[in-house]
């Protein structure tokens, strides 16, 4: 069966891969994965570009596990010498736009949801989700149909992990500061000059040490990345804005982090969002202790994905390298389709039961 699943995989990759699905255009490849469940006679659930499921002996009284991986692309960069809707293989390489990110992530995890779809006295329920819009953080991805998806115990979310386990990932703040100030003439000792009282708040952001440490990622680093003030050089400036790009650990939420620099600076602080949460799943549960004893790494991811949008503990886990996402000439290794669903399915067994 397994070895079924690999080569179909392999060919719903290729067929991903052949159809455009930039965010908030992945209609067409929507299309494509509800076709491919459908033909193995699951029932599927659309909203939008959101594609889900559940296994065929659901039992509401049993708890869920959610496998999730997102099917929009980046557009492919001006590097590219190979055609990115081309799914390619050469030696072994599965070239393509989204294979790497996170068309072999997906397809595994669709597989490994097929393997355990027709199993009966599961400990555990499968909610599997293909969803839309991850590369911009978008509102009608994951984010929109959480609330239909039902009560979920953990996730495993599919991104290029080369089958290692992130155990953490940061959670991002975008915030932008205003430092306020009274204008006059630089010629005269007049007005208050904002420059300068927003240099003062910079100097905390850079220097200031939150108390809490987190065992995976070290501290909460803030960078000032943006400045802008001023109008000519004779006029002394009324207001001042930057903005500072914070990495949240998971030793803070959004909200304290917000909190504790509001009560440290003078200046009006205004964050973007705060949707992108640093998450965590502990080292000791179950589908951790499972992964490592197959010989799998723990390790923090810096990067931000899906999993920031949940509130449940999620793993981050898949077939692929990082490094080649939104590359030129993006592959994934053929191989790595292989490894990716048996490496799903030898540490769900374990958790979830069936054979």
């Amino acid at each position: 069966m397994i070895n079924k699943l690999i080569e179909e995989s392999t060919e719903l990759l290729r067929e991903l891969i052949k159809t455009p699905s930039f965010s908030k255009e992945e209609q067409q490849t929507g299309n494509k994965i509800e076709l491919f469940l459908q033909q193995h006679g699951v029932k599927t659930i659309r909203k939008l570009n959101n594609v889900w499921a559940y296994n065929k002996y659901f039992d509401p009284s049993k708890p869920t596990v959610l496998l999730n991986s997102h099917h929009d692309t980046v557009k492919p960069n001006s590097g590219y010498t190979r055609n990115p809707f081309s799914p390619d293989i050469v030696d072994d390489k599965l070239y393509g736009l989204g294979s790497n990110d996170a068309g072999g992530c997906l397809v595994s995890l669709i597989a490994t949801f097929l393997y355990f779809y027709p199993q009966e006295n599961l400990t555990y329920n499968f909610c599997l989700a293909a969803t839309a819009e991850e590369e911009i953080s978008g509102n009608d991805g994951l984010e929109l149909v959480i609330p239909d998806l039902g009560p979920l115990e953990f996730a495993i979310v599919g991104e290029p992990t080369e089958m290692h386990l992130a155990i953490a990932e940061k959670g991002l703040l975008v915030i932008d500061c205003i430092a306020h100030g009274k204008a006059g003439h630089a010629a005269r000792d007049e007005g208050e000059n904002a420059i300068y009282k927003a240099l003062q708040d910079i100097e905390w952001f850079k220097t200031y040490e939150f108390p809490k440490v987190s065992e995976v990622f070290g501290p909460v680093k803030m960078t000032v990345t943006i400045i802008n003030s001023g109008s000519q050089h004779n006029v002394v400036p009324a207001s001042c804005t930057f903005t500072v790009d914070v990495r949240v650990t998971d030793s803070y939420t959004n909200e304290e982090v917000v909190e504790i620099i509001k009560q440290h600076v003078n200046c009006e602080v205004k964050p973007r969002s705060v949707r992108l949460k640093p998450s965590k799943i502990d080292k000791n549960h179950p589908i951790v202790q499972s992964g490592i004893a197959l010989g799998k790494n723990t390790y923090g991811s810096p990067t931000t994905s899906d999993q920031a949008l949940l509130d449940i503990p999620s793993l981050k886990c898949g077939p692929g390298f990082s490094g080649r996402s939104h590359m030129a000439d993006e592959f994934l290794y053929v191989h790595e389709i292989a490894e990716g669903i048996n490496g799903y399915i030898n540490m769900l067994k374990p958790v979830v039961g069936g054979k």
